[in-house]
């Protein structure tokens, strides 16, 4: 083609010239038998690599696929291995245009094409791990928005040239510089890090809490320190990948011992309190505890900061650590040991007091909830009222009356029938009135 253009604005003299020059490259490419026959290869080796996939598929299915109820360690990993089927058809064609570029390089000595159909096989094979294969929303968000790119970008060529140019472009924080590409990779290094840290540390903590040897308040505190070393490894190979040394953290960490010392000795108090109650062991999850306040709940969560308390209408109270340790509070649980409660009843004055206790005792203890240690049910005598003679049970129970067990109830329950079996009259409140100066019947 030989146009006359010289009238023409330079513009489009200079894009008539870019197209003069991709119209020559592609004439070249479509008359060369090196870029024919790459092509086909890439074909060739798609189409088989789709026949391949398919005669593999149901036979690789049957031999990976477990039994239902299996649970061994080998049938995780054949289910691991399940998910990756769908990598077969991308993987197969890769190997394939492999085996071709190395032929037609020794022939042509020339790959191009072919290489740039084996950058497209693997732009396929993690678009099919983003939409099939991984399942975690936070990956997948991560895979569509970041690895595709990259996966794209590098397909066509152009991944390097623009890392190059990141690289080149600094980034000034006080005395740091980085480069936009370091923030970068601190950013998605920095996210998968922290993810895996979650993760890690989801796992750990299930590990030891089935560790049922280990006393409750043991278990958390072993779960704390491996949050705390997982996250804590998690800053230091984020602060080493982004190239910062963790020399230049000192200042920061100055910076944090002030506060600390200043406007943040509270939080410091609260979590060193609350390692202590860990080791300790004095109030842990599931104690029944009340407050130097009066107000009582059951613990449902520790944090690094606060505990929290669930009353019996459901409200949560945030408790610090701290108040835990210096403030009086009272564990009614204590992990499960047995408590006593007091119920209190009272009979009339027609009554014979003797065969009292041997009855109410009796019946207390038919109670399913009631312990014969570290003593069996106890009645005593507690004075004399002015409607009857007062008595009092004591019993022990596995547990406290926390409304889920109410032994209180049921024991008053029990007295009631076993007086009423004995034909024991309960009394009510007598008043006797004297009217004074009053008529005189005549």
């Amino acid at each position: 083609m030989d146009w006359d253009l010289s009238s023409q604005p330079p513009i489009v003299q200079n894009a008539a010239d870019f197209a003069q020059q991709g119209y020559e490259i592609a004439l070249g490419w479509l008359l060369s038998p090196a870029a024919w026959s790459q092509f086909a290869i890439l074909i060739v080796s798609y189409l088989a690599a789709v026949f391949l996939a398919r005669r593999v598929r149901k036979p690789l299915l049957r031999l990976l696929t477990p039994a239902e109820d299996s649970a061994s360690i080998l049938s995780k990993v054949r289910r691991f291995a399940l998910l990756f089927v769908p990598l077969l058809m991308p993987i197969f064609a890769y190997a394939l245009a492999g085996i071709g570029e190395q032929v037609i390089r020794s022939v042509f000595g020339s790959g191009t094409v072919i290489a740039f159909g084996k950058r497209l096989f693997l732009f396929l094979a993690a678009r099919i791990v983003v939409r099939s294969i991984i399942t975690d929303p936070f990956l997948k968000l991560l895979g569509r928005y970041v690895l595709l790119p990259v996966m794209l970008l590098y397909a066509f060529g152009l991944l390097d040239l623009l890392t190059e140019r990141l690289n080149a472009t600094m980034v000034s924080l006080g005395n740091i510089s980085f480069s936009v590409m370091s923030l970068l990779n601190g950013v998605i290094s920095g996210a998968i890090l922290f993810w895996l840290g979650r993760w890690s540390n989801d796992q750990s903590a299930s590990y030891i809490n089935r560790q049922e040897e280990m006393r409750p308040a043991t278990r958390q505190l072993a779960a704390k320190a491996a949050e705390l070393l997982i996250f804590g490894i998690a800053f230091i190979l984020l602060m080493n990948i982004m190239g910062v040394p963790l020399t230049s953290l000192a200042v920061l960490g100055g910076a944090i011992g002030v506060g600390l010392g200043f406007g943040l000795q509270k939080i410091a108090s609260n979590y060193i309190s609350g390692v202590i109650l860990l080791l300790e062991g004095q109030a842990t999850v599931g104690d029944y505890v009340e407050l130097d306040n009066g107000e009582a709940g059951t613990i449902i969560k520790t944090t690094a900061r606060a505990m929290i308390l669930e009353t019996f209408d459901g409200r949560w109270i945030v408790v610090p650590n701290e108040d835990f340790i210096t403030t009086r509070v009272i564990n009614y649980s204590d992990q499960g040991s047995a408590n006593r409660i007091e119920v209190d009843f009272s009979v009339s004055y027609d009554t014979d007091i003797n065969l009292v206790p041997d009855i109410i005792a009796k019946a207390v203890a038919k109670h399913p909830g009631v312990l014969n240690e570290p003593e069996p049910p106890d009645v005593e005598l507690r004075g004399f009222g002015d409607s009857g003679i007062d008595f009092g049970v004591e019993f022990w129970v596995n547990g406290i009356d926390d409304g889920k067990n109410k032994y209180a109830s049921d024991v008053l329950f029990l007295i009631w029938n076993a007086l009423k079996e004995h034909n024991i009259e309960i009394p009510y409140p007598h008043r006797v009135v004297e009217l004074r100066n009053a008529p005189s019947a005549e």
